[in-house]
């Protein structure tokens, strides 16, 4: 599903897989300055889990709000000219691509800022449940504490 705004903020959720490069191209086209991408890859081991699969799970409409909100949130902290995040869920392989996080900004500390806020939330709060399964079964994916150290650096009360 696919979420937009006129002034050039995307939010989608989607089972296909996604072209970084078109998604740049047309947020340099719409914008200049300084355009921050990160790109989220399955992995093939996740600590000593040798992973075949990873499967995304989401509630169609409340992931949407809760990424629409995220961006409103980057929005008010940072003058955007533009962001898209699209997350994929369903099955994949390692190697695929999972997530994009991309900006634009006049300046590059406001984009470098807000593509790594976006992501940070993403880790932690967004409403995606993620299956491992490989030779040594399957297991839920939980969250870290290098992912949550990472969120309280946008708290109010960090320094």
């Amino acid at each position: 599903m696919r979420t937009t705004d006129s002034a050039g903020f995307v939010v989608q959720v989607q089972e296909q897989d996604f072209d970084p490069g078109q998604v740049i191209e047309d947020l340099r086209k719409r914008s200049t300055g300084a355009i921050v991408s990160f790109v989220g890859i399955a992995r093939d081991l996740s600590g000593d889990f040798a992973v075949d699969t990873i499967t995304l799970e989401h509630y169609p409409g409340m992931t949407e709000r809760s990424l629409e909100d995220l961006v409103a949130r980057a929005r008010a902290r940072w003058p955007l000219l533009g962001a898209r995040v699209i997350h994929r869920y369903g099955r994949l392989q390692p190697a695929d691509r999972i997530v994009l996080v991309a900006v634009s900004s006049l300046h590059r500390d406001a984009a470098f800022e807000s593509c790594r806020y976006l992501m940070d939330y993403l880790k932690t709060e967004a409403p995606f449940w993620k299956r491992e399964a490989g030779a040594g079964g399957e297991r839920w994916v939980d969250a870290k504490a290098s992912d949550e150290q990472a969120l309280a650096r946008w708290q109010p009360d960090a320094t």
